[in-house]
């Protein structure tokens, strides 16, 4: 796998694209691996077979994209509705179906890194090294998921809206929400964000998994 420490997301997703899915451990190779490289590098269902993490962070970029756009014209119900639209297809195509997304969503995605890297943490042959960056990554990975759940409950009362007045606060709240997708926010006020529940996003989660691969000697 390669290291997501030092690197940006969209060259992570480059790397994951290019990848192929072990559906299981290959010989020699750890289980704890195994799930490390489902989070990072490979998934069987995802977009190309990416790892669930660089699936996350790009679907979250789609999102950001749309949400700037949106907010370029708060006055114009119809312009919020469809970027609102847009961007509950990046959170949650089981929502809105149609759209530029990748068609896996932000929920999909960051729910199934919370998942493997459980599952990593859970093997027999996990070290402390990965049980400890676990908790870490997986606290970072379900504040995304908790996140992209408040997008799409607020997207629907945008498309609920009957004129643009009510829709463009809400527009602005998923702006927010969807920035703090990768990148967090620094709820206790101490001027760092930190994995910890409400603060770190999938950036935070793609941190720590490089710190994971490291201590395992994978790169």
């Amino acid at each position: 796998m390669r290291t997501l420490h030092g690197l940006s997301l969209g060259f992570v997703l480059v790397v994951a694209a290019a990848a192929v899915t072990p559906a299981v451990a290959t010989d020699g190779e750890k289980m704890s691996h195994a799930h490390m490289g489902h989070v990072t590098t490979a998934w069987g269902d995802t977009p190309d077979g990416m790892g669930l993490l660089p699936t996350a962070a790009a679907e979250a970029e789609i999102a950001a994209l749309h949400a700037g756009l949106a907010m370029q014209k708060p006055a114009d119900l119809g312009w919020l509705q469809t970027h609102a639209r847009h961007i509950l297809h990046a959170v949650d195509p089981s929502v809105e179906a149609a759209g530029p997304g990748l068609g896996y969503g932000v929920i999909k995605a960051a729910g199934g890194a919370a998942k493997h890297i459980d599952l990593a943490a859970q093997s027999d042959d996990a070290s402390d090294n990965i049980r400890a960056h676990a908790v870490h990554v997986g606290a970072s990975t379900q504040n995304a998921v908790d996140r992209a759940n408040e997008i799409v409950a607020l997207g629907l009362q945008v498309i609920a809206a009957e004129n643009a007045a009510d829709a463009a606060p809400l527009v602005e709240q998923i702006a927010l929400l969807v920035d703090q997708l990768l990148l967090g926010v620094d709820a206790n006020g101490d001027g760092d964000i930190t994995w910890q529940q409400g603060e770190g996003g999938l950036n935070e989660a793609a941190r720590h998994m490089g710190f994971m691969e490291e201590g395992e000697g994978i790169s």
